[in-house]
């Protein structure tokens, strides 16, 4: 009888450890969903691709939430795992090469207002930022850390990060500043 009564409470504790884990979990991806999207989004730049790699981050999330000991450290711990599951991408992938460069294929979106237009021209130049440059640059931008936090993040000095984003919004700077991306003058 005393064995019952222990098994019945086991299943309860576990069963209650579950539904803790589930709504932590729940909450985890209503508050941080989009941002970590936004941010799959931006280092891939295709739709596709940040929707894979955001849902392995949460699966991935989902199988360690047990390691996740500060809540308002989640943000920083799936940007992390975003940024391997990433990284696992490219070493699965095999690249197939063409000589036609990646600008000279033909834009599918269209840029039916003049906002559009300038989104679309920054982000095809922050795309074509050396990954060093880029990542510090989405990270401080979309994903709202300070050069502090975005050195831990890529494991790197503060100073080198600092130095990075300094290089990067001066290299945006100098293309979108050149005479060919400010549009025909009148006169």
């Amino acid at each position: 009888m005393f064995e019952s009564w222990r098994n019945k409470k086991s299943q309860s504790t576990v069963s209650s450890d579950m539904v803790s884990k589930q709504r932590r979990y729940d909450s985890l991806v209503r508050a941080l969903h989009a941002d970590i999207y936004r941010f799959a989004y931006w280092l891939c730049g295709d739709k596709h691709i940040a929707e894979d790699i955001t849902q392995e981050t949460f699966l991935r999330a989902w199988r360690s939430l047990d390691s996740l000991k500060d809540e308002k450290a989640a943000k920083s711990w799936l940007i992390t795992i975003l940024r391997r599951e990433n990284a696992r991408r490219f070493e699965r992938k095999q690249f197939n090469y063409s000589d036609v460069e990646q600008e000279f294929i033909e834009d599918t979106l269209s840029c039916s207002t003049e906002e559009h237009a300038e989104q679309h021209l920054l982000r095809r130049q922050i795309a074509k930022l050396e990954l060093e440059y880029r990542e510090p640059l989405l990270l401080q931008v979309i994903g709202g850390f300070s050069g502090d936090e975005i050195a831990k993040l890529l494991d790197l000095n503060r100073n080198t990060v600092m130095t990075r984003l300094f290089r990067a919004r001066n290299q945006l700077k100098d293309v979108l500043e050149q005479p060919s991306h400010r549009g025909q003058s009148n006169g």
